[in-house]
């Protein structure tokens, strides 16, 4: 939510928020577990989608479901749905 924010903040030109944001961020960021990196989440995304035999967009909320609770806490929402969407439309 807060990257979301940021987003938004930078989008309007509101700097003085935008760094209220990002600092917040960096402090939150000290305390979560450490996400993984693209190609990480691409291999383990791969695999679900091996392992369900997924092979359409239509497989995306089959896909979502599993990703997101294997992935719980080590990648963004917005990450795996990202990599899923891409993966699923090759």
């Amino acid at each position: 939510q807060r990257k979301d924010s940021l987003d938004i903040f930078r989008q309007q030109n509101r700097i003085d928020l935008a760094q209220k944001e990002q600092e917040e961020i960096a402090v939150i960021e000290q305390f979560l577990p450490a996400q993984m990196s693209e190609e990480e989440l691409q291999a383990a995304i791969s695999a679900i989608i091996q392992e369900l035999g997924a092979s359409s967009v239509a497989d995306l909320g089959k896909v979502m479901g599993v990703a997101s609770k294997q992935l719980a806490g080590k990648a963004d929402g917005k990450a795996i749905a990202g990599v899923v969407k891409t993966l699923l439309s090759k």
